[in-house]
């Protein structure tokens, strides 16, 4: 059997700071803007929708309790369709989205939502206080590292210089900046509403079109401190053919904490007919895989290549790649392992420049990849994400 990918759409992304234009919106309000927008525009009937599978990585507060059935209730959608919350770290969109598509191809569902939300201004990274990042005894044992050391870790073992992660870092923002003046974005955005029904943001809210090679240079490292207090030796101590560890990472080469969710409708072909929907995509191939925990963020160019083997495709069968920003020198090997051309990945920016809602961010690249897709009309796309502990996430997608 196989699953289909009938629209994805995503609310922008907004600042995580107490002015971000998101801050104020309950992450099941945002969530519940998305299905009303997701059932108009394919004028859906929700009590066919048979689950729901949502990723957030920080389920605290706002976003716990099991927020993928929660929202829909919210929403008024009908207590008929089911819902769980996923949490794969970083990759958790992504994996939600798979989780939909397996559904669908095994035969046990035929209409399933994949999606994810994550609202760091009302729920910070680390928040929930999980043993990884704030147990001792657990941290030591499974030799955890902030994930910016790693970043600077994967920058040591490359090669790369500052300037080569900061030249990358203003590639994304200028091509984001371009898409968003050329409306690239427009099909797949929600504008967000406050309890007033007044827009509360519309576009991607912290790119930065002024970003030059000079701002970027004057930037202080942001992790070379959490390394001198013991992080950089945990990464030596695996690495031990380094000498040091060069921090090469500040805010601005780094991906933006942002609030944001987004959707995307997987269905079957009985399920296309029946409710004569669209489709848009088939999906070709998806995995998972994971690397050791301490270089962590190199999961997600072994869960592209698994995916690629299962598909029987090679990286230049791939038209188009979407692949998280997790610091600019993840990128950079990314590209560097696939020897991608730069116009082939992450053509309208990434999450340098319009941020990173770590439980949604899968499910957002996966429909910027479709949009993009469209709009340059060519077939294949794969999207694919690192994350917290070494695990990756890759997806391929075939237009229809």
């Amino acid at each position: 059997m196989e699953a289909f990918i009938v629209d994805a759409l995503r609310s922008p992304r907004g600042a995580a700071r107490e002015w971000g234009g998101l801050a104020s919106i309950k992450p099941v309000e945002l969530l519940a803007q998305l299905y009303q927008a997701l059932e108009a525009r394919n004028d859906l009937d929700p009590s066919e929708v048979e689950d729901i599978i949502l990723g957030c990585v920080t389920q605290s507060g706002d976003q716990g309790g099991n927020i993928a059935k929660i929202s829909a209730l919210y929403a008024g959608w009908s207590e008929q369709t089911s819902g769980h919350t996923v949490n794969r770290f970083c990759t958790s969109g992504l994996t939600a989205c798979n989780t939909a598509a397996m559904k669908i191809m095994s035969g046990m569902e035929d209409l399933v939502i994949g999606g994810g939300v994550e609202s760091m201004s009302r729920c910070p990274m680390f928040s929930d206080g999980g043993p990884w990042y704030s147990d001792k005894e657990v941290m030591k044992k499974t030799r955890f590292i902030h994930m910016g050391i790693s970043g600077d870790l994967v920058a040591t073992l490359e090669g790369f210089e500052r300037t080569d992660v900061d030249a990358y870092a203003l590639r994304s923002q200028q091509r984001a900046a371009r898409a968003r003046a050329e409306g690239y974005f427009e099909r797949s955005i929600i504008p967000i509403r406050d309890n007033e029904g007044n827009v509360a943001l519309a576009q991607d809210q912290i790119i930065r079109e002024d970003a030059s090679m000079e701002k970027l240079a004057a930037l202080e490292p942001s992790f070379a401190e959490l390394g001198q207090k013991g992080l950089d030796a945990i990464a030596l101590s695996q690495y031990p053919e380094l000498e040091a560890i060069n921090h090469v990472h500040h805010p601005g080469n780094s991906p933006g904490m942002v609030d944001g969710a987004a959707l995307v409708l997987f269905a079957s072909d009985q399920q296309i007919r029946a409710q004569e929907l669209t489709p848009r995509a088939r999906v070709v191939a998806f995995a998972n895989a994971s690397v050791e925990p301490v270089v962590m963020l190199t999961a997600g160019q072994k869960a592209a290549q698994k995916a690629l083997d299962k598909a029987g495709l090679r990286p230049e069968d791939i038209d188009l790649y979407e692949v998280n920003e997790g610091f600019a020198a993840v990128a950079l090997k990314f590209e560097k392992d696939f020897n991608l051309a730069p116009e082939k990945m992450n053509v309208n920016g990434g999450a340098i420049a319009m941020g990173h809602p770590m439980g949604a961010s899968g499910a957002i690249l996966l429909g910027t990849l479709l949009d993009e897709l469209e709009r340059q009309n060519l077939k294949r796309g794969l999207v694919s994400l690192c994350g917290g502990a070494g695990v990756g996430e890759a997806m391929i997608i075939e237009r229809c």
